[in-house]
């Protein structure tokens, strides 16, 4: 059963991503007191006395067209690009909702945009709630009885930031949701592949996600930085549930700008930490850069699996030598990830998209695959054969006998004589030769050796 949904909207800088961030119980939704910040639908799920259900985050909504945009209220970084999408989209999440919670400011009062987007609202013919933000101690609860003047649903004071009402507010939404299921959260299923959109800035991110999606998901755009939030997004894929994860671009420490980038960059980052595999786009009209690798190399300290993307293939002049030549290049600059699969697509024309959501699930499978431990050893005593261990040690490294054990990523544990003794190229080399009996494309694997005292090598 599909999960009743909750919209929050509102003007901007009245506060819905501070109340969003209080309703799910984190910091997902980027804060900043600069109107426009929230840009795309950003979802989160809330369990509120055993009743589940998922609230959906929106930009502000600018209703009216003025003739002198001096009397827009700025958007973030000064820009009025998104005006019209970033509408579309909250108008989007209000035909999805099932619940419709208004956001305004109790210190300011109504005001004309108030009024216009109650106008909207009233027309959808959904429960509406709205939420007083900023009501902030006993006091101002007199300002709250000013919004019934709206001509909506009952009026909740709340304090987003100090978490005042929000009881009040939960409980009020539960009773309108239609027939709220008591749920589990896809995202604790161990089942469901959770694969995160990642790269440098403006490589096509969301636009993978809207054409896998097959709808406008987020807000695409040629200028830089237009996503801000991890977006999670459940779909299903030959009945296989996926949760696809868009991230903001993600740039060198030393070029990420303060504030909102910042902010944008850490919730990236931690969208790589909770994916399963990771799709690492890059741009083949600037070749691979130094960002990518970076981008690349935080994948692989999370150790989770890969997919390098190169999008844009439409715009490549090809000839027969095109597409290997530029895997060669990938390979020279991501040598550290060797065992990842490369894909070629355009998202705009839609060439091998198809490829996309397959190899993710082959190299998913690769993550959760179990060696049995009569092969591994046999790999080993091969390898051990044809290159015994060397070192400047008097004592000579031994390796008794190997188990992997666990997945996710596959790990595999050596039980040696004396782990010192292991010197980092020859462990690169046993897991050269572990992927060549066994290629589990598009995974990092660990290696672990433990002493016959019982210690492990100091990584582990």
């Amino acid at each position: 059963m599909k999960k009743p949904l909750v919209a929050l909207v509102g003007r901007p800088n009245v506060g819905k991503s501070t109340l969003f961030n209080r309703l799910v119980g984190e910091r997902r939704a980027v804060i900043s007191e600069i109107p426009g910040t929230t840009r795309d639908r950003n979802h989160g799920d809330v369990d509120w006395n055993g009743v589940e259900f998922m609230v959906i985050d929106t930009g502000g909504i600018e209703v009216y067209q003025p003739k002198d945009t001096r009397d827009v209220s700025p958007l973030a970084e000064g820009s009025l690009e998104f005006v019209e999408q970033i509408k579309a989209q909250a108008l989007i999440a209000i035909n999805d909702a099932d619940v419709i919670v208004m956001v305004v400011d109790a210190q300011q009062g109504i005001t004309a945009a108030d009024e216009d987007i109650a106008t909207i609202l009233q027309k959808t013919n959904k429960p509406v709630l709205v939420a007083a933000n900023k009501t902030d101690n006993v006091d101002q609860y007199d300002q709250v009885f000013e919004f019934y003047g709206l001509g909506l649903g009952e009026v909740i004071g709340v304090s987003a930031i100090h978490g005042l009402g929000s009881g009040d507010l939960l409980d009020a939404v539960v009773s309108l949701l239609p027939d709220a299921p008591e749920l589990s959260n896809p995202e604790d299923d161990e089942d469901v592949l959770r694969i995160a959109i990642v790269g440098r800035p403006n490589v096509g991110k969301s636009s993978l996600l809207n054409r896998l999606l097959g709808e406008d998901r987020a807000i695409v755009s040629d200028v830089s930085g237009t996503t801000r939030d991890a977006l999670d997004t459940p779909m299903k894929w030959h009945g296989q549930d996926l949760i696809l994860i868009d991230t903001a671009g993600i740039r060198r420490r030393g070029r990420i700008d303060p504030g909102i980038e910042k902010f944008s960059v850490l919730r990236a980052l931690k969208a790589i930490e909770r994916c399963d595999v990771a799709l690492l786009l890059v741009d083949p009209t600037e070749g691979i850069t130094a960002q990518d690798a970076h981008v690349a190399d935080m994948v692989l300290q999370r150790m989770k699996s890969v997919v390098i993307v190169v999008n844009k293939w439409d715009l490549i002049e090809k000839d027969n030598s095109t597409m290997n030549t530029y895997i060669e290049e990938i390979r020279h600059h991501l040598s550290f990830m060797s065992w990842a699969p490369i894909i070629f697509i355009s998202v705009l024309t839609g060439q091998r998209i198809h490829q996309v959501l397959e190899t993710t699930f082959s190299v998913w499978e690769e993550r959760y695959r179990r060696i049995p431990t009569s092969e591994l050893n046999r790999v080993v005593r091969e390898a051990v054969a044809r290159h015994a261990p060397s070192t400047k040690d008097p004592r000579r490294l031994r390796i008794y006998y190997a188990t992997q054990v666990r997945t996710n990523p596959p790990t595999f544990l050596f039980h040696v004589n004396d782990h010192r003794l292991v010197h980092f190229s020859y462990e690169r080399y046993l897991e050269n030769c572990l992927r060549e009996a066994y290629p589990l494309t598009g995974t990092p694997i660990r290696l672990s050796f433990r002493s016959r005292g019982g210690n492990l090598s100091s990584d582990d």
